[in-house]
């Protein structure tokens, strides 16, 4: 279930969070998403072998808490989006292999296996869906880049996307 999503500039600064959970919950996401930004740019800027490619704006699994699995996507622009939901039995390795293809999928057709890609298939689908929402709110000629997203629209959009992923209404 995603308990909160966030659109952050390239400038760290918070450009959209919502979250779909309880008041209690909204001071405690927000500073988990704060936290994840450090990861972001640790991976950005500093890339390893075996992590995501600069290329690649799927960065999978950022970082696990205690209650919360953190997901990120970067942008060529260095939006940040993020993503960040209570489904605990997705592992990091997990999350890696999906990159090795659809070939592997076809190969061992387990339920475990089946139940991998369609986890990472529809974060695949729930960033570029956000990403797509993103890209339209800040086309509005009477947005200014950089500023706070303050569009309904945006707002009902990315609650639509969160509901058809299975997450509960916004507090």
């Amino acid at each position: 279930m995603i308990v909160c999503v966030a659109v952050v500039g390239h400038q760290n600064n918070p450009l959209y969070l919502q979250s779909f959970t309880e008041a209690d919950d909204a001071l405690k996401l927000h500073h988990i998403v704060h936290c994840s930004l450090d990861v972001i740019d640790e991976r950005v800027n500093n890339p390893k072998k075996t992590g995501p490619t600069l290329n690649e704006t799927f960065l999978g699994l950022l970082y696990p808490s205690e209650n919360y699995k953190v997901y990120g996507y970067l942008t060529n622009t260095k939006v940040k989006f993020i993503m960040v939901t209570t489904d605990l039995d997705v592992r990091d390795v997990d999350v890696r292999s999906f990159q090795i293809g659809v070939s592997y999928y076809r190969c061992s057709l387990t339920f475990f296996t089946l139940f991998l890609v369609f986890v990472f298939c529809r974060q695949g689908q729930f960033f570029s869906r956000f990403h797509a929402a993103y890209v339209d709110a800040v086309s509005n000629p009477f947005h200014v880049p950089g500023k706070k997203i303050n569009s309904v629209t945006f707002a009902g959009r990315v609650s639509g996307i969160v509901k058809s992923f299975g997450s509960s209404t916004p507090a």
